[in-house]
């Protein structure tokens, strides 16, 4: 085999194993129960560096750029559509959950990067995983940047209920 072939049969043995692993990942991320995709949960709370969220505005400009990348919005799945319809907390909480799913399946996918310095030369595995991470990560911090958003919007939300109950008791 020459050398040429060698390189294209590993081109297509790491693109097909990682098709299987991103698959994996999704069926898992679809299948598990939404309470593994908890935002109280260690992986999802807020870094210091992140500084309040502002670190993907202020420095990634993600809110520039974030709407020309395309979403996974799957057959019964969650849509951002109707934020500026129903504006509830219960709406919030579970669009915020979403952002940890698709946080969580991001991330497991960029893990495959194990298994290219695994099986490749280190030159070969450097050019897939910064591949890999050009198609992954941008997606994760999109959503770190958007559950940050949220929780302002719940807390919002929830002062705003406060509010009305106060001044309904004090009217009742």
């Amino acid at each position: 085999m020459s050398g040429e072939d060698t390189f294209i049969a590993s081109m297509i043995v790491n693109i097909l194993l990682g098709g299987v692993w991103h698959l994996i990942s999704f069926v898992i991320c679809v299948s598990v129960d939404t309470s593994f995709f908890d935002p109280g949960k260690k992986m999802y709370l807020p870094h210091k560096w992140e500084r309040n969220g502002r670190i993907y505005s202020d420095v990634l400009k993600i809110n520039k750029w974030k709407d020309n990348l395309p979403q996974h919005i799957g057959k019964d799945g969650f849509s951002k559509e109707h934020l500026d319809d129903v504006v509830s907390v219960e709406y919030i909480d579970k669009f915020i959950m979403e952002t940890c799913r698709a946080e969580w399946n991001h991330t497991t996918n960029c893990l495959y990067t194990l298994v290219l310095f695994a099986l490749n030369d280190f030159f070969t595995a450097m050019v897939l995983t910064l591949i890999l991470l050009l198609v992954n990560l941008p997606f994760a911090l999109i959503q770190r940047y958007n559950r940050f958003r949220l929780q302002k919007l719940r807390k919002a939300i929830l002062r705003k209920e406060n509010k009305a109950r106060r001044l309904d008791h004090k009217t009742a």
